[in-house]
């Protein structure tokens, strides 16, 4: 999410469309788990997403976000929103976290040059900061997604982006005392190439990078990154007007404030109809 890149974002939002794509056999190419594809819904078609992520080590958490995706009218503009809930601590603490809501305009389709859709993102300080599920204050998350289609075979997507949370709040400290708040900014960029092996079925292989900071029961803040790969299938499964996109993925996370490699899953289930 980092935005020394804000070179290059401004030469994406406002390069003109200088060549156009070609055109290339259909397939499914906007169900990724951990990359966002830029491709908003098309007219009167609406989208659910259940997307839940576990690892194991060191110990057992399940992170599970379900987002709807709706076009307003048409194609350019999409408002959605995010409900996180997850299981930590192997379930000794659960609930909902900090929700989203958002907002994303088509500033290029898949006719252009590449497809383009900058979203904005107001976070909700919905979660329990005493149980680690929120931070206790509202913020603003801003992503910038590009997709190309580079043959009839293979896809591409990249994101950047960041999160700045002006008031986060920390549990409250092992002396009982509340620490104090701090403005706290996190950045990400990551890529994706897809496999279109068939029509309805993708072998992907997902990174994220997480460069990010976190309060600790002392009021102090920490800073770390974390890299994620993540290799993965999905496919698609149409019955009628409805399309049912299962998918499978397989992270593994390094991250500077832990020792070692996490290893998870990912299970990702999509529905997508008109209305």
């Amino acid at each position: 999410m980092i935005f020394r890149n804000t070179v290059v974002a401004i030469f994406l939002l406002s390069s003109p469309p200088l060549l156009a794509q070609q055109k290339f056999s259909k397939a499914i190419e906007d169900n990724s788990f951990l990359i966002e594809e830029a491709y908003n819904q098309e007219e009167r078609v609406i989208q659910h997403i259940s997307n839940a992520v576990y690892f194991q080590d060191p110990q057992h958490d399940v992170a599970y976000t379900f987002t709807q995706e709706l076009p307003i009218g048409g194609q350019r503009h999409q408002l959605s929103f995010t409900i996180p809930y997850a299981f930590l601590n192997s379930n000794s603490v659960n609930g909902v976290g900090d929700m989203m809501i958002n907002y994303r305009y088509q500033l290029f389709t898949s006719n252009d040059w590449a497809a383009v859709a900058p979203r904005i993102s107001i976070v909700l300080p919905t979660g329990n900061v005493n149980k680690n599920l929120g931070l206790g204050t509202a913020g603003v998350q801003v992503n910038l997604p590009t997709s190309k289609r580079l043959s009839d075979f293979f896809a591409a997507h990249f994101n950047i982006g960041f999160t700045f949370l002006p008031a986060a709040q920390a549990p409250n400290t092992i002396n009982g005392f509340q620490a104090d708040k701090h403005k706290l900014t996190w950045y990400n960029f990551g890529g994706s190439i897809i496999w279109l092996a068939g029509k309805k079925f993708n072998f992907m292989l997902e990174y994220l990078m997480n460069i990010a900071s976190n309060i600790d029961e002392f009021g102090s803040v920490n800073n770390f990154t974390e890299k994620i790969f993540s290799p993965g299938v999905r496919c698609a499964i149409d019955i009628g007007e409805l399309q049912i996109v299962p998918g499978l993925g397989f992270p593994f996370s390094f991250s500077s404030r832990q020792a070692g490699t996490r290893v998870g899953m990912i299970f990702y289930l999509s529905f997508e109809h008109p209305f």
